[in-house]
């Protein structure tokens, strides 16, 4: 699906690129709630655009949110949907629309299913969700939305922040293990790249979101859920059960709490959309006589 990390010039420093393709290409079925939580948020930010979208695609919508999804279908009912994803049946299944109960033949139109994402029909909007941090070769997939876009049409995304997961790494730093996840892209680097990938007035801001969990096991149990170390640093073999008696101590010993004694973990959202731009005409070469350029070096001298 991608070129192969020796391949690639733009590759994130420190992410393990074969752990980024397993991580990504797991099985799902049903979304996390804290990337529902996101896309629910980016669903409200498209009131910003005075026109909406005729068209759109969802960049792996299982990972991304399905009850987004189900709420972008209802907010743009006209427009056609399109999906990508490395599990496209499983994708193009979650996000059917289910045939209602009785056959209404005003309601046809809602019985569209979304297509399989193509280049040759571009869209008007590309919707991608909390898939972008874990992407060991950014600048490759900007270019690969660049290419779905209409001109004129948007790309609207969300993904972490590198304040996230901080508490984590104090602790993990004061056990002098290996950085517990690795380092995320700040918001503004992600606006540089959007442009060298040829996109136009991109617009980048952030929020942070403090959870909080009773236990270490449920705040652990919770994060497996939203993602997994794809630190190329981390530990190369398996752990056993006495390594997770320690983590699991060490957070209860060392991690961060609110006033009530619950376990704090900040997560930073990096929101960003971006216009694809008409092309710019290419500049052609101006031919000057040389007699020409006599005269005027005369002209000057003189």
């Amino acid at each position: 699906m991608n070129p192969s990390p020796s391949d690639a010039s733009d590759a994130v420093p420190g992410l393990d690129a074969v752990a980024c393709a397993r991580w990504l290409g797991l099985p799902r079925q049903n979304s996390p709630w804290l990337h529902e939580e996101v896309a629910g948020r980016m669903v409200e930010r498209l009131q910003w655009f005075r026109e909406p979208p005729t068209s759109w695609l969802h960049w792996e919508p299982v990972l991304g949110g399905l009850q987004a999804h189900a709420r972008l279908r209802a907010a743009l009912p006209q427009a056609g949907c399109q999906v990508w994803s490395r599990d496209l049946a499983g994708a193009l299944a979650a996000t059917r629309e289910p045939a209602p109960r009785s056959w209404n033949p005003l309601r046809r139109s809602r019985w569209v299913e979304p297509l399989a994402a193509d280049p040759q029909r571009p869209v008007q909007m590309l919707w991608a969700n909390m898939g972008l941090h874990a992407e060991p070769q950014p600048q490759h997939l900007i270019a690969r939305w660049h290419a779905h876009i209409a001109t004129g049409g948007f790309l609207m995304f969300a993904c972490l922040g590198p304040d996230s997961l901080q508490e984590l790494r104090s602790v993990w730093a004061a056990e002098g293990w290996p950085a517990p996840t690795h380092g995320f892209t700040d918001m503004h680097d992600w606006g540089d790249m959007l442009v060298h990938g040829g996109f136009a007035e991109p617009v980048m801001d952030m929020e942070r979101l403090e959870l909080t969990y009773g236990s270490a096991v449920g705040l652990v149990g919770e994060l497996r859920g939203f993602g997994r170390n794809l630190s190329a640093g981390r530990f190369a073999a398996c752990r056993g059960r006495g390594w997770r008696d320690r983590m699991l101590a060490a957070i209860e010993a060392h991690g961060p709490r609110t006033a009530d004694g619950r376990l704090r973990l900040t997560v930073e959202i990096v929101y960003g959309h971006a216009f694809k731009a008409a092309p710019r005409p290419a500049r052609g070469d101006a031919t000057v006589p040389l007699d020409t350029l006599r005269e005027q070096l005369r002209q000057r001298r003189g």
